[in-house]
């Protein structure tokens, strides 16, 4: 077995360098169109500067049957489905995006403070009446069933609520989580009264989930699950809306609570240390918190820090403790829906503890391996440039970016050019022509651990496009469009 340990190491290496001499990447280019996707998502009353044209109002009745405006927010996907649990965590990332690599953005930070607003203006609404946290609109087993563009949808908008009888933790933190992190946004934008409207809101959203706990999973089963069931539990999102919110606030509670739930919570999370996206946050935790914790050197005081190097081991491919599988082509793969959603999430948390290591002069150590913050930057450059065409099929993952990339990907509005019925749009689920609709920006869920890929929008495992992809990719982009694309980014 020895021989076997170096020779992934080497091979893994000799072939990313092959991809990256192959192709450099415009990363402005791939930026500006990974934002553009969030105007394809958008749901309710689309504004005049609207720039996907084919896109048009949609729901725009949502919640009035029950005398609530829940109009606006984000398709989660290809469907027409309001998930507020993956909305939520798409906004926090998207944020986090922004707080980071903002100043990198260059003209698309207007267009990503834009595409923040329309997920915070719609979570404001969704949390307006108090005791109650709106978690959902639209029946998903009816949508589902379907297949028609949002702006002809005639399924039910079911609205599905938690309660304090009826709790949902996860969800109503995640929200709170969301918009704390755009409370720091928008405050650096300029815009102060949005900023403590959005932080007021996060501070009561964080004490309903926090008093009256239990999961969605529960409460609302039928509406969520299969589709967005919480596997991970709520106590992740409860230490993740804290760290935001003692970040947005500064307020000592907030740390309090971290540090004493953390204690509390340590089985759960400790169970998935290296796990992260719109369901387990708990390696985003230690990211987000080590900033704080390397900028007060506080490296003994908590277990912050060997949580986020411990999680950094799992994936490095050198890493005698990996626990992450590498296709042959160098892709980060999971098994499971959506394999991208982890490529993009995870490369974001590894720039970004590069960052913060490199601002304070540490590195990590996996056993006998030393891994430098120039090596977590590279290894998430390498991520990133595998989306964008360097990769064994020579295509990029993102739709309208490069010369080759997929054209018939699983969504509605996309597929569609006209008008349908529910039914009726099934001949265009199954016809075999590239949608007639570009979605500029959408990555797919990519590849799977062969690398390889077919262009077909009735296999959404592969062909389907998320927000949650595109939320962390965002901030990713932004970064790398700051540096030379051939530059190897040694600090």
């Amino acid at each position: 077995m020895k021989p076997e340990k170096w020779l992934f190491p080497i091979s893994f290496g000799i072939l990313m360098i092959m991809c990256s001499q192959a192709i450099t990447h415009d990363y402005g280019d791939a930026l500006t169109k990974s934002i553009l996707f969030f105007e394809g998502q958008r749901s309710g009353k689309l504004p005049p500067e609207q720039r996907l044209r084919w896109r048009g109002d949609s729901a725009i009745h949502d919640g009035h049957y029950l005398g609530v405006d829940l109009t606006g927010g984000y398709y989660d996907a290809g469907d027409n489905v309001k998930f507020n649990f993956p909305m939520a965590f798409s906004t926090t990332m998207l944020s986090w995006g922004v707080i980071q690599y903002g100043r990198f953005m260059g003209p698309d930070l207007n267009h990503a403070l834009d595409a923040v607003r329309w997920a915070t203006d719609y979570l404001l609404k969704s949390t307006a009446v108090p005791g109650v946290v709106y978690a959902q609109v639209g029946d998903p087993i009816a949508d589902h069933n379907c297949w028609e563009r949002p702006e002809d949808m005639d399924t039910p908008r079911t609205v599905y609520a938690v309660t304090r009888n009826f709790p949902g933790t996860e969800v109503s933190a995640e929200i709170a989580a969301a918009m704390a992190a755009a409370s720091i946004v928008f405050r650096r934008a300029g815009d102060r009264p949005y900023a403590n409207m959005l932080l007021l809101r996060a501070i009561e959203v964080f004490q309903f989930a926090n008093e009256h706990r239990g999961s969605y999973n529960i409460s609302i089963g039928g509406g969520v699950c299969p589709f967005y069931c919480d596997f991970n539990g709520y106590e992740d999102e409860l230490l993740w809306a804290a760290a935001w919110l003692h970040r947005a606030t500064r307020n000592p509670v907030y740390w309090d609570y971290i540090i004493h739930n953390m204690n509390n919570f340590r089985g759960k999370i400790e169970a998935n240390l290296f796990e992260f996206g719109w369901d387990a946050k708990n390696a985003g935790i230690n990211i987000l918190l080590s900033k704080y914790v390397l900028n007060h050197s506080m490296e003994g005081d908590t277990g912050f820090i060997d949580n986020a190097d411990a999680f950094v081991c799992s994936i490095l491919p050198e890493s005698p403790t990996r626990k992450i599988v590498f296709s042959a082509g160098g892709l980060l793969y999971k098994t499971g829906v959506c394999n991208m959603q982890h490529t993009t999430s995870l490369s974001f948390l590894l720039l970004t503890y590069g960052r913060y290591l490199r601002r304070a002069g540490k590195v990590v150590r996996c056993n006998d391996v030393l891994v430098t913050p120039a090596r977590l930057v590279n290894f998430a450059k390498g991520q990133v440039d595998y989306i964008l065409g360097n990769n064994p099929m020579k295509m990029s993952y993102m739709m309208g970016y490069g010369e080759r990339f997929p054209r018939r990907i699983h969504h509605r509005g996309s597929s569609i050019g006209s008008w349908v019925s529910c039914k009726g749009g099934s001949k265009y689920f199954f016809n075999p022509w590239p949608n007639p609709n570009l979605l500029i920006g959408a990555v797919v869920g990519g590849p799977g651990l062969d690398d390889w890929f077919t262009d077909d929008r009735v296999d959404a495992t592969k062909s389907e496009p998320t927000t949650y992809v595109n939320a962390p990719l965002v901030g990713l982009l932004a970064y790398f469009k700051s540096r030379n694309a051939t530059q190897s980014f040694q600090y």
